[in-house]
């Protein structure tokens, strides 16, 4: 986001002049000192292809994790099921400790098209600013502070690598200083979280004694719009479904049937122009039924957060926002339902004039606690129902099509999973929030964050509260093409990392 120089020069001078905390102050000196190792380690594990469809490459993704956490004295091993990608765990037990920190992560990245990319997606570059800006491709300077404005530019540099760099370079810090740990560390750091997590709950069972912690540090996502340090406290659940709706059994000249062979396309618009109103609200019948409400200090949290509506709606060229101008924080505690892509015949330069013969579209539903996936998918369902459509699970038969005038076909994501929400007033939460603020300054505090992470599955199956603390910029472009990490992220990442593992 563009927020003003005067914006940025605040945020900087609160998070320098409130940082307290002993082992924060220690990391910032100690990386201010070896800035080019850092970022040559954490380039050597960006350069590594980490799609979790790649076997080779995730093993050998494997291996560097577990190398760079045994490099600085964690124990490490690797938590296997068939047909997963291994989960690197590490310990680091601490004499007479009381309490077990558990720090989350994961090294997998999502799939990609390269040839969107403006450099190779695994070879990971410097550039002097935001690339929509202009930044220029520079090479890692051999003397001198690094500007923290310049950016690190691969696959995975911000969602989610950049907290095993913060990890490994913290350790470093907190040893080279003599900051004594004061719990027992664990570490989790998955390989297929961007694939839904599909494993990770069978691993968490036959693993429950190793993984008994006294919190989970989910270290994913980023930092608030405004540039402060965000404390998360859960996270919205996710299912995703395919709506496929049937014209003529092949493509038809558009000419010859037009205005006569009913149009999928057309009858798709409406559909699903049928579930929202034109001010983004979702008019799916009782689909807001059954939020569990916020705490009184959870809505003091959001309305407490900065303002910075205005701002994205400059940086992202918009005219309007949906739901009544209501701001985006309180938005993101509302389930949405969201259009991800649809596809009917060709369109462009490859258009052709036919009525098509299918068209489909996906779409996502983010969940927020007291509804669950199959209550959202069951209501979208009956409301394609009241559309007037015969709706199916599989392909439709010539049969099935020709004695129903509208038929849709809707296939759900079997890895859906529900939200999750630890209580700010738990004594863990509010050892986080008093850390991080000894170590970042005032910082922004989430009861829920708008992503989704398959948090609920610690909470079932080890009955332990998840609290998420990122350090990515928020323009990372994360899950898209030119991801990137903001230098600064990574160097405030370190120093909240060093006082998260010594606090």
């Amino acid at each position: 986001m563009r927020i003003s120089g005067l914006a940025i020069c605040l945020a900087w001078a609160a998070a320098a002049a409130a940082q307290t905390n002993p082992a924060a102050a220690a990391a910032r000196s100690w990386r201010q000192s070896h800035e080019r190792a850092i970022i040559a380690e954490f380039m050597d594990l960006l350069a590594i292809p980490n799609l979790a469809r790649d076997a080779d490459g995730i093993r050998r993704n494997a291996a560097a994790v577990s190398a760079l956490l045994e490099k600085r004295g964690v124990k490490t091993r690797l938590l296997e099921v068939p047909g997963a990608p291994p989960v690197v765990y590490g310990e680091m037990a601490t004499p007479g400790a009381s309490r077990t920190l558990l720090f989350y992560a994961h090294y997998d990245g999502q799939p990609l098209d390269p040839k969107e990319w403006a450099t190779e997606p695994w070879r990971p570059v410097l550039r002097d600013g935001p690339l929509d800006q202009g930044g220029r491709v520079v090479e890692l300077p051999g003397e001198g502070a690094i500007n923290p404005e310049w950016r690190i530019y691969a696959r995975s540099a911000s969602d989610d690598k950049a907290p095993l760099a913060a990890f490994g370079a913290a350790l470093d810090a907190l040893q080279a200083k003599h900051i004594a740990l004061r719990s027992n560390l664990k570490f989790v750091i998955e390989g297929e979280e961007e694939a839904g997590s599909p494993h990770l709950a069978e691993i968490i069972r036959r693993n429950k004694d190793l993984l008994a912690s006294d919190v989970w540090l989910i270290c994913d996502g980023p930092v608030h719009q405004s540039r402060r340090q965000q404390i998360v406290f859960g996270a919205r659940g996710i299912v995703e479904l395919d709506v496929t709706v049937y014209g003529p059994s092949h493509e038809l000249h558009s000419g010859h049937y037009g205005n006569w062979a009913p149009n999928p396309a057309m009858m798709l618009a409406r559909l699903l122009a049928s579930m929202k109103d034109d001010d983004g609200r979702v008019t799916i019948e009782r689909f807001y039924d059954g939020i569990e409400p916020l705490s009184e200090r959870e809505k003091q949290a959001v309305a407490e957060a900065p303002d910075v509506d205005a701002d994205l709606m400059r940086e992202l060229w918009l005219g309007r926002t949906e739901n009544g101008g209501r701001k985006l924080v309180e938005l993101i505690n509302l389930p949405s339902l969201n259009v991800r892509g649809m596809s009917a015949a060709r369109a462009g330069a490859g258009a052709s004039n036919v009525v098509p013969a299918t068209a489909t579209a996906s779409i996502d539903i983010r969940l927020v606690k007291g509804i669950g996936p199959e209550t959202a998918v069951r209501r979208v369902i009956e409301h394609i129902r009241r559309q007037g459509y015969t709706v199916v699970d599989g392909e439709p038969d010539a049969r099935t099509r020709m004695e129903h005038p509208r038929v849709a076909r809707v296939v759900v994501d079997p890895g859906a999973y529900p939200a999750s929400r630890t209580s700010m007033d738990l004594p863990i939460s509010q050892l986080v929030l008093r850390t991080a603020e000894e170590a970042r300054g005032p910082v922004v505090k989430l009861p829920t964050m708008g992503g989704s992470v398959p948090l609920y599955m610690i909470e079932d199956i080890l009955h332990a509260p998840t609290i998420t603390v990122p350090i990515a910029n928020h323009d990372n472009n994360q899950h898209s093409f030119n991801e990137n990490l903001r230098i600064l992220n990574l160097w405030d990442g370190i120093e909240l990392m060093a006082a998260l593992l010594a606090m």
